[in-house]
């Protein structure tokens, strides 16, 4: 791996605005390459939004439909690899996806595994966990609740990732509208319980990860209550942890917002890391642990 700086763009995917996202990814790429940055993670399904009501008319092939093309022409101009999430259509099936593209084009993808709470009305989980080599680095992407699941995580890095990027589109705690302390109560909680899971999958990996959650109300859908936490609505938050587990940047803790942040990965920390005499993945005894493929439900 070599030192290089990373964004984490968290940001809104209002339904039925995608010109409106696509203007905005444009302009964090330009921002980002700016201040120097190789690599842009954004969060998961940006594109045509979390658990829309019309995502299997939206939905799209990858690489070939528009909008990763049109985040492959952007990746050019920015000169950035550009990680962002899709409905991707495959067959009539649709899946939630994490597409990975450079100025060279298209890189890869990384389907979500394991679907949470209503996703399962969307979307198929994928079959397959991938390391994309950029060059500068290696990188695994683990969508949103798939994070949840720590041996996603162990895969990836024993596949050789240096790098785990976490887009989400979370909804994690519901705010009032016109209430700065409700906004901050959820912003608040929302951060505490991603620092208090993720900066761990970094130290048990030796990983540096990169998170980018979505931000704000993408609209309101029929299927439930206006006040129902299965709305998506998502409180924000970007980090990014060492591979120790430290976190090395964040987003502001009071305030749902659209923001980005920009943080060096100094190589030397996961070379420090993974040269410890404890590093798990040297330590590890894989001939034990049978129990986690057995299968626990009688047919």
């Amino acid at each position: 791996m070599q030192s290089f700086r990373v964004a984490a763009v968290s940001m809104n995917s209002p339904f039925g605005e995608l010109e409106w996202v696509f203007e905005q990814i444009q302009n964090r790429c330009r921002e980002a390459a700016e201040q120097g940055a190789r690599l842009a993670l954004f969060p998961e399904l940006l594109i045509h939004g979390h658990c829309n009501p019309k995502t299997w008319e939206l939905a799209e092939s990858v690489p070939d439909g528009p909008g990763t093309q049109r985040l492959i022409e952007i990746a050019r101009k920015t000169g950035l690899v550009i990680s962002a999430g899709i409905s991707e259509m495959q067959a009539d099936v649709v899946f939630n996806t994490q597409v990975l593209v450079g100025p060279d084009g298209y890189i890869g993808k990384q389907r979500k595994i394991h679907m949470s709470r209503d996703e399962t009305l969307f979307y198929k989980g994928g079959r397959e966990i991938v390391v994309h080599d950029l060059g500068f680095c290696k990188v695994g992407t683990i969508i949103c609740y798939d994070n949840q699941f720590p041996e996603v995580a162990r895969i990836h890095a024993l596949k050789g990732a240096e790098v785990l990027l976490m887009p989400h589109a979370a909804r994690v705690k519901m705010w009032e509208d016109d209430n700065p302390e409700s906004m901050a109560a959820a912003r608040n909680h929302s951060h505490d319980f991603f620092v208090s899971c993720y900066g761990q999958r970094a130290r048990e990996n030796a990983c540096f990860a990169v998170f980018a959650n979505q931000a704000g109300r993408a609209g309101y859908v029929e299927m439930y209550p206006r006040d129902s936490p299965g709305q998506p609505h998502h409180c924000g938050v970007g980090l990014v942890f060492a591979p120790n587990g430290d976190l090395l940047e964040s987003t502001p803790r009071e305030v749902i917002q659209d923001e980005m942040i920009v943080c060096d990965l100094d190589a030397g920390l996961i070379a420090a890391e993974r040269s410890l005499p404890n590093y798990t993945l040297r330590t590890r005894r894989p001939e034990l642990f049978g129990e986690l493929v057995r299968e626990q439900v009688d047919a």
